[in-house]
């Protein structure tokens, strides 16, 4: 579905607009360090420490994880940490327990920046970074210092193509972010002359989704068009095994192993040659029951429907922008903005916006992290 509207210049128009309008919600219990007011766990604002908005917006979304941050309130953390890579784990686990726990209504993330700079430099400059990227690393440092190992067992293969495309993945490391956010696609590929199947495994924690309109259209669209059917053609085409040469082929994607946190990065930002633009398309998002049954292969439809939990949002251009955060917190069960230092609770239909960058959506409602007394 499309419209032909008008678009901003830029959607930082909109970004005014949503502060100002939140400026009424800033008249709600959040936590204050002076406890004037009920102090909720899990709501707590971020210092900008110089263009840090990206790192922000991705620390509040998975602070409102609760299995991740239980994980790390439990102290369960502790007996799996690598000695030789433990740094990023321990800042973070420090600066999960000063937002969940801590009497402030602002706190610094400066250590765990420091923790993670020293791996990456960029991302302790005053420039701007991208916060799908940050996530990865995040993620990948967190499974690094937290993996055990596993020996795979043999597994016999099932009967049916489908199947055997379709069989369960078995990993040799595992973690608490394995366990949570790692899912898998398998890849049907199929050789357009001799009609021979193969099937090719690969592993997500993010997943990348094509935006099919610049002005309107819905995620089950973006979804769709990522996992419609694709004709490899030309210099695109695959190896044959069969053939034992380069063929046309039919390559169909689907999901072997749904997580149990499905994160979404809608793919805004597109370069086509030496042409950087920022698609700004008003995509449509469910915040609950968003059904995943028909891209899950039918033998692993464990979850098949997920709800919101989190969303990124980016304001302005390819050059500079703003991020911000909307969370869900387990314990109010309420919706909270998050800006920076600046917190307000928001209603529901206010989740639903034209500048979402990363979606989080959870197969399971969180409950209230435990955490260790």
């Amino acid at each position: 579905m499309t419209s032909q509207r008008s678009l901003p210049a830029d959607d930082f128009g909109i970004y005014y607009v949503l502060a100002e309008y939140t400026d009424y919600y800033d008249t709600l219990p959040v936590k204050e360090a002076d406890g004037s007011q009920p102090c909720f766990q899990g709501v707590t604002g971020l210092q900008n420490l110089g263009n840090t908005c990206y790192m922000n917006a991705i620390l509040q979304c998975l602070c409102s994880i609760s299995p991740l941050v239980e994980y790390f309130l439990s102290g369960k953390y502790i007996t799996a940490l690598q000695n030789d890579c433990s740094e990023v784990a321990t800042a973070f686990a420090y600066l999960m327990t000063d937002m969940w726990l801590g009497d402030s209504d602002c706190v610094s993330p400066e250590i765990f920046q420091s923790a993670l700079g020293n791996l990456y430099p960029a991302f302790t400059k005053k420039t701007q970074q991208d916060a799908q990227e940050f996530l990865i690393y995040v993620l990948n440092e967190l499974h690094e210092a937290l993996k055990k190992y596993h020996y795979p067992r043999r597994r016999s293969h099932e009967k049916g193509s489908a199947q055997r495309g379709c069989r369960k993945w078995i990993t040799t490391e595992t973690s608490v972010i394995t366990q949570l956010f790692e899912g898998q696609l398998n890849y049907s590929i199929v050789c357009l002359k001799c009609e021979k199947s193969t099937y090719k495994n690969e592993v997500f924690t993010v997943l990348s989704l094509p935006i099919p309109s610049e002005y309107e259209c819905s995620l089950q669209d973006c979804l769709q068009c990522f996992f419609q059917q694709d004709t490899l053609t030309w210099n695109n085409q695959i190896h044959c095994s069969f053939c034992e040469t380069k063929q046309e082929t039919a390559v169909r994607a689907g999901i072997s192993k749904a997580p149990k946190i499905i994160i979404f990065h809608l793919k805004r930002f597109d370069i086509l040659g030496t042409t950087k633009r920022k698609l700004r398309t008003d995509i449509h998002y469910s915040l609950t029951n968003l059904d995943l049954t028909p891209y899950i292969c039918p033998i692993f439809r464990k979850y098949p429907k997920y709800n919101l939990c989190a969303v990124v949002n980016h304001f302005g251009d390819l050059d500079g922008g703003h991020y911000t955060a909307f969370c869900k917190n387990s314990f109010t069960q309420a919706w909270y903005s998050f800006d920076d230092t600046r917190v307000s609770e928001i209603p529901d239909t206010s989740v639903q916006n034209a500048t979402a960058y990363l979606l989080f959506y959870s197969c399971q409602p969180f409950s209230i992290p435990i955490q260790k007394h």
